[in-house]
């Protein structure tokens, strides 16, 4: 949830308008589809095709596309830890499911090795996409007899940089990150996917190569660079698979990425489990067959000793050696090099989104001060996270000197250590949370009652074990990684104890808002549209009536209007105006948390507003107005009956101004069961009784004023007027004792009845 400032309030008004307003802007939730979903996630997970390859072989040899492969296979497994977990509804992605599993100690922990992988993820993929740029740009010079060349990694860095700094730039203003920006992007990089494997195919039946020595303990290259501490020590008869670990290790770059799956979760629309499994299948098809292509063929097609000179640049260096005109492979190479800024750039932007959202999550939860959060002035947004980042970020594109290879060591201890840390968390709540879940991880048992999750349990100890030889291997990546991580774990632990000891009390995890003060509450100030439901909240533990009817509402039909009523006392509804702050503080931000997480439980959109009024129900009524709302849903209060409640609303709307709009009311009772009621002139819902009364008095009296033509209204409306007859001559007190025998003996027969 982005931050944004508090907005000067407008001067209210008085008399028969609400006089102060305060709109909760960006509660608003937009859902997306799987295929949108799966576009998001795809930015951030296809833009290791571009390094992952190359990395690989670099440390393992040309047995590397194998290891590749069996990644890519082995992140449909880690893909379902993620299923698991979102289907639990914890929310707060990594840190969140840890701190329920583990505690908040091993939460820290696992949020500073996240960070350390988001920190990483935006100088890597920049300078990645520098070293395409920076190579497309001297092969055109070479092309072109050119005595011009950039140095590849001081010109992938300025690159990185600038990169950074635009986007930094981009998140501070709180420009929205788009959708339908990712899917058209995922459009054209399918376009390049296609003929790129199409092109390779056709290369390769033409020169009929090898496919790339099969992953044995023999054909890999494991020299010190690869093996790091553990160089030189004998395994004995386990020699052989620490050799596929350290293979997995050094290919685990090709699924990093796997944590914006969790991110995108709270946006897929209804029905979520499904879509989001949906989104799983897309994201895991696309890459196994893009990333694991993409190593094979610059394997097979790209000759030994060139390709050494390719491997920060895989996917241009496999263009240049394909089958045709070097016009042609040119052209192609500088379609390769947009789409792989395009898509690389995009994952420079997801790494400070993602840092943005991890540490306001855990700033939200009391471990960062709120010092962090304080929105922009002019943009709203939470600038001093978006500004450690950002500066971090180009403080380690300038000391990897664009070197591409340094990153990825670094970049992998993140991405390992996070994903066996939320493998772990998972693993553990299915013990300390045991209950029912939509979704489990596959090959569940259980032995004389006690559940045995091989699956989930096999997956967790192939990623620890994984990070564990990473730990071992990658001197730099575990130097680096262990520092910055105890580091944030230490600034973490200190800022926390300070939260904690300013504030006095425990912390209760909150969403922040976009306040804006608007001097009158209309339907498009609230972004709903007229005919919309409008749902009254006062009480965090009673929002049942809101599940209710998200529950019902289908998507796209009608729009849900969260209202909270700020009752004003004489004194602060005087002369002077209110702050943003005197509206909405901890209550309204308790009530809106609450509810925002009932609807992103349920996929559906809610807007959000609080309003000002010296009375409930004339506030209710008032704000149901000017939305020009359909609907009002009310949970039911524990100081009065539903029927009270009905008649002090309906007395509360006997005073609203003419023409007086018609609303129907429901007030839901926290058993399931709703009382129905409508606010206005309307037709009555006749009983079976009534309805055979008045057709039995229609035949009676159509035979008798024949050939006059009488219909059913005509009797209803002539006994009306007969009642008014007998009011207006004196016979009122005649007419309420028969109306009061009528009910009295209605009662009798149906005491339940309202």
């Amino acid at each position: 949830m982005s931050n944004s400032s508090n907005l000067p309030a407008a001067q209210g008004s008085h008399g028969n308008s609400i006089p102060r307003v305060l709109v909760a802007t960006t509660a608003l939730l937009s859902f997306i589809s799987f295929w949108r979903a799966a576009a998001i996630v795809l930015n951030d997970l296809a833009s290791s095709a571009y390094y992952a390859g190359g990395e690989a072989e670099g440390y393992i040899g040309k047995a590397a596309p194998w290891f590749i492969l069996g990644i890519m296979l082995f992140s449909y497994c880690v893909r379902a830890i993620y299923v698991e977990s979102c289907s639990m509804f914890v929310r707060g992605g990594v840190y969140r499911v840890v701190k329920e599993a583990m505690g908040g100690t091993l939460a820290k922990f696992s949020v500073s090795a996240l960070m350390f992988d988001y920190v990483l993820t935006g100088p890597i993929s920049g300078v990645s996409a520098g070293q395409y740029v920076v190579g497309l740009v001297n092969e055109m010079m070479d092309y072109l007899h050119l005595g011009f060349r950039i140095y590849p990694g001081l010109g992938a860095a300025f690159f990185a940089i600038l990169c950074t700094l635009y986007f930094w730039w981009y998140n501070v203003k709180g420009v929205h990150e788009s959708s339908g920006k990712a899917m058209r992007i995922m459009q054209i990089t399918t376009v390049m996917v296609v003929i790129l494997i199409g092109w390779c195919i056709y290369t390769a039946v033409i020169r009929h190569p090898a496919l790339p020595p099969f992953p044995y303990p023999r054909n890999l290259k494991l020299g010190p660079n690869a093996m790091g501490w553990l160089y030189g020590v004998h395994f004995a008869h386990f020699a052989g698979l620490i050799a596929v670990f350290v293979g997995l290790g050094h290919s685990v770059l090709a699924m990093s990425g796997e944590e914006s799956l969790a991110q995108v979760y709270r946006e897929i629309e209804h029905p979520k489990l499904p879509n989001l499994k949906k989104t799983g299948l897309v994201i895991f098809i696309y890459s196994l067959v893009f990333t694991s292509l993409v190593s094979f063929f610059a394997v097979m097609l790209i000759p030994d000793g060139e390709r050494q000179n390719f491997l920060e640049n895989l996917i241009g260096g496999l263009a240049m050696n394909l089958e045709g005109p070097m016009i042609l492979r040119l052209i192609f190479h500088g379609f390769v090099v947009v789409v792989g800024t395009l898509i690389l750039a995009g994952a420079v932007n997801t790494a400070i989104v993602g840092s943005n959202g991890v540490l306001n999550r855990v700033s939200e939860d009391g471990v960062l001060a709120s010092w962090f959060r304080q929105p922009h002035r002019r943009f709203g947004t939470s600038y001093r996270i978006i500004n450690i980042v950002a500066a971090l970020q180009v403080i380690t594109i300038i000391i990897s000197r664009g070197n591409v290879t340094f990153l990825a060591n670094l970049y992998a201890f993140g991405v390992i250590w996070s994903f066996a840390m939320k493998g772990l968390a998972v693993l553990v709540l299915r013990y300390t949370h045991p209950g029912d879940r939509e979704y489990r991880v596959p090959l569940n048992f259980k032995i004389f009652g006690v559940e045995i999750p091989v699956g989930l349990g096999l997956i967790t100890l192939v990623l620890l074990g994984i990070a564990i030889v990473n730990l071992f291997t990658k001197k730099e990546a575990t130097i680096a990684g262990v520092t910055f991580s105890i580091f944030l774990f230490l600034v973490f632990t200190i800022s926390e104890r300070y939260t904690h000891h300013a504030r006095g009390s425990a912390h209760v995890e909150m969403d922040q808002f976009h306040l804006a003060m608007q001097g009158e509450l209309t339907p498009e100030a609230v972004g709903a549209r007229p005919g919309n439901i409008l749902v009254p909240v006062s009480n965090i533990h009673a929002l049942y009536h809101l599940g209710n009817v998200l529950d019902r509402v289908k998507p796209g039909r009608r729009d849900v209007v969260v209202l909270h009523v700020r009752l004003l006392r004489r004194a602060a509804s005087g002369e002077y105006e209110l702050e943003a702050e005197q509206l909405f503080g901890s209550i309204e931000q308790q009530l809106f948390s609450q509810a925002l997480s009932i609807a992103e439980k349920r996929g559906k959109t809610i807007r959000l507003a609080v309003v000002a009024a010296s009375d409930l129900w004339d506030g209710i009524l008032r704000a149901a107005t000017a939305l020009e709302s359909s609907t009002i849903v009310l949970g039911h209060s524990p100081k009065e009956t539903t029927e009270e409640q009905a008649l002090h609303i309906g007395e509360a709307w006997e005073k609203l101004g003419d023409p007086k709009p018609q609303f129907n009311l429901e007030i839901h009772l926290p058993n399931g069961d709703k009382v129905y009621k409508v606010l206005g002139p309307h037709a009555p819902n006749l009983t079976a009784n009534e309805v055979n009364l008045l057709h039995r008095l229609w035949l009676r009296f159509s035979e008798t004023v024949a050939p006059l033509e009488l219909h059913h209204h005509d009797v209803v409306h002539f006994a009306l007027e007969e009642v008014k007859k007998e009011l207006e001559d004196g016979q009122e007190d005649a007419v309420v004792n028969r109306l009061k025998g009528h009910l009295d003996a209605n009662q009798k027969k149906k005491p339940t009845q309202t």
